[in-house]
């Protein structure tokens, strides 16, 4: 590497990197718990079964609560995410559909990952990755509220029930949201893994801090990122970054 002047934006807020390793969290348990209850022989032939050593730590009832009480903190967690997205500008960076130079860098971003361009303009969160959090909060949502939809019909006449039990009848009937639940979870996983190898594969090409903005908050860029003014004021950057010398 040479040397060379990067500039240090501060972009995510304490509530959204907090928010985001409970999510982390999370989501592993919640799709593990998930599979069992599901198929509780995916794990062998007799999985979890009563006659497995560690039944009484392990059965069905407390892989569900396991399972419920992710799903509860995964919620709690994201009341975090809104109060960073209510006083950090860094946490709304989500994809200006309504704009036409969103479309253009989103081109530009994808040319680049499918390699038919060298490089791609800077972003602090490219379009790409704006357009693909929006996403996963929807996929996050509609497990959410179809998971709840199925805890809550074991009591039909509890507040949990009357706040998600319309989302039985509106897919129809139990089975229907449970389908729906399933494989949506799937999409989550995929992204998880499309999410990692992306993060993982801009930080070796770029150097960017694009893993580390996840501890700190903070990404490191060479040039002046397109998307600056998405966090501050242009008049107001010199006092968001610092530049630093960086010596390879």
């Amino acid at each position: 590497m040479k040397d060379g002047q990067f500039k240090e934006f501060y972009v995510f807020s304490p509530f959204l990197r907090i928010f985001h390793w409970l999510m982390v969290g999370a989501v592993v348990v919640l799709f593990l718990t998930g599979l069992y209850i599901g198929n509780p022989f995916f794990l062998g032939s007799q999985g979890l079964e009563p006659t497995f050593a560690w039944h009484e730590r392990l059965s069905m009832e407390t892989i569900r609560l396991i399972h419920f009480s992710a799903a509860f903190v995964l919620v709690s967690a994201f009341i975090l995410r809104i109060y960073g997205f209510v006083i950090n500008k860094g946490d709304r960076l989500f994809p200006h559909f309504w704009k036409k130079e969103y479309y253009k860098n989103l081109l530009d971003i994808t040319r680049h990952y499918l390699f038919l361009q060298y490089s791609h303009k800077p972003y602090l969160r490219n379009p790409l990755a704006r357009a693909s959090y929006v996403g996963v909060y929807v996929l996050l949502v509609i497990e959410a509220v179809t998971g709840f939809a199925m805890l809550f019909k074991i009591n039909p006449n509890g507040l949990g029930s009357a706040m998600f039990g319309w989302i039985n009848s509106l897919l129809g009937d139990e089975y229907v949201v449970h389908i729906v639940h399933h494989y949506v979870a799937w999409l989550i996983v995929l992204f998880v893994i499309v999410h990692v190898y992306m993060a993982s594969r801009a930080d070796f090409m770029d150097g960017e801090g694009e893993i580390s903005s996840m501890f700190s908050g903070k990404k490191f860029l060479a040039h002046q990122p397109v998307d600056v003014g998405d966090i501050a004021d242009e008049a107001d950057n010199s006092t968001r970054h610092r530049e630093h010398s960086i010596t390879g």
